[in-house]
């Protein structure tokens, strides 16, 4: 045997065909090290666009997790948004297309590859704007949604869109509402016409509510025009109409694909438009197009414009097709009046995970006073103007149970406003998804609830009352 050190090692190539073998074999190695960091890459399954007056959303729906930064630049105003763990794929470049002409705020977007694993979207916007960027885990039939919410800087003025957006002050004819502190007697419904809405009370003075002063009002609408003693005071009978779900949350869905959300919104229009009829009447619509607001801001809407009624309309839903007819619910104190009242309230409650609200920007203090000052009084009020709609309601359809029921839906907590949930009728019913969808049909139901809303002002007049702040 040869000394150690006469043992020369054999050469790890000793050809230019080993050479080739061990470099291909390296190639395979690398791509194997690569190849799960690619497959990693989140995939854009869908983007949505919903511009509104109030906000503009924009929903980037993909497979996992996403992370973004966002900044503004100014001169022109631009919002510029770096998405990480993303490539550019043709779902993500269809987005250019989505932005409307008409959207409030973003005239166009550009989406293009920054740099590896991160994309970037420039808006380019209309006004200054306030975004808000949050991520939303998987919720009903959605996957996980990145969403951009982009506010106008200037808080909207809700009475100003009301009177921009109504017919209520179109007829200078129409008279004025009057504002006592006492409960006059209650008055009886004309057999036709409209209710004796006008109440004076000699020498009874009131702090009228009354809008800001704006070009469209009439001199005695105007608020320096303070009442004397014994002067007839008057105000503005307000209404709010809150279309459920909306956007990115579509509600309940019928045979025949058509969506709660739309035939809601369908009703609310044409039940604004008669109520708008009336004397010295104005409706205030919770959204007037396709997009989400969350539940506690429609309460939050209602009572920026001192509502006197708030009216929550939607289409029932069950798993059995052949559950039907109409229903009218008020809040409860103590618990639902029903297993059946208590799993729509659980339902109705899930709107805000399914349409998407900002957790982190949640106005929780909101939440609770909402939720602890409900009173007795508003229950008492919320069951009278109940009953006087489900008696018209079961004039023109079945009901589903003859009395007005009673849960804690969220979209009713207001402390100080009769509310109510309308369920118009069931749309997973294919006999009732057709009348939903049906003009005449969404007519008869609009005016039923006027004429349930007139018959209990009749008995109810508005009184002056001191709102919350």
């Amino acid at each position: 045997m040869p000394p150690t050190s006469q043992i020369r090692p054999e050469p790890l190539i000793s050809s230019p065909i080993t050479r080739r073998t061990v470099l291909k074999a390296g190639g395979t190695l690398l791509l194997s090290v690569f190849a799960p960091m690619s497959a990693m890459a989140a995939q854009i399954l869908a983007v949505r666009v919903w511009p509104a007056d109030d906000y503009t959303r924009v929903t980037l729906e993909n497979d996992s997790i996403l992370k973004a930064t966002h900044f503004i630049v100014k001169d022109p105003e631009r919002l510029v948004i770096d998405i990480e763990g993303l490539e550019l794929n043709p779902t993500l470049k269809g987005l250019v297309a989505k932005i409307q002409s008409n959207d409030p705020y973003i005239k166009q977007v550009r989406v293009g590859q920054n740099r590896p694993n991160v994309v970037r979207l420039v808006f380019d916007l209309k006004e200054e704007v306030r975004p808000q960027l949050f991520t939303l885990p998987p919720a009903g039939s959605y996957n996980h949604r990145l969403i951009f919410d982009l506010y106008p800087v200037q808080e909207q003025d809700l009475i100003a869109q009301m009177i921009e957006k109504g017919d209520w002050s179109s007829d200078p004819n129409k008279p004025l509402m009057s504002d006592t502190h006492t409960p006059p007697p209650a008055l009886p419904l004309p057999e036709s016409g409209k209710p004796p809405l006008v109440v004076v009370i000699p020498g009874v003075p009131a702090t009228p509510t009354l809008p800001a002063i704006r070009p469209e009002l009439r001199p005695e609408q105007r608020p320096e025009a303070r009442p004397q003693p014994g002067q007839k005071v008057v105000r503005m009978i307000t209404v709010a109409l809150d279309p459920g779900h909306g956007g990115e949350d579509p509600g309940a869905s019928g045979r025949r694909g058509s969506r709660e959300k739309d035939v809601v919104l369908a009703i609310a229009k044409r039940l604004k438009a008669k109520l708008e009829l009336l004397p010295n009447m104005r409706v205030m619509l919770t959204r007037d197009a396709d997009f989400f607001v969350p539940l506690g801001m429609r309460v939050e809407k209602a009572r920026k414009v001192q509502a006197d009624l708030f009216v929550s309309i939607h289409a029932d839903a069950f798993v059995q097709p052949t559950a039907r007819g109409s229903s009218v619910f008020a809040l409860s104190e103590k618990g639902a009046s029903s297993s059946a009242a208590r799993w729509l309230a659980d339902k109705e409650n899930q709107a805000d995970l399914i349409g998407g609200v900002n957790v982190g920007n949640h106005d929780k203090q909101l939440a609770s006073v909402l939720l602890d000052l409900s009173t007795t009084a508003q229950i008492n009020d919320s069951m009278k103007l109940g009953a006087a709609v489900l008696r018209e309601i079961g004039g023109i359809n079945r009901l589903h149970k003859g009395s007005v029921e009673q849960a804690g839906f969220a979209v009713l907590k207001a402390p100080d406003i009769p509310s109510i949930l309308i369920e118009t009728a069931f749309i997973s019913n294919p006999e009732e998804e057709a009348k939903l969808t049906d003009n005449g049909y969404q007519d008869q139901m609009a005016n039923a609830i006027v004429t349930g809303i007139k018959n209990y002002f009749a008995k109810n007049p508005p009184l002056a009352k001191s709102r919350m702040t």
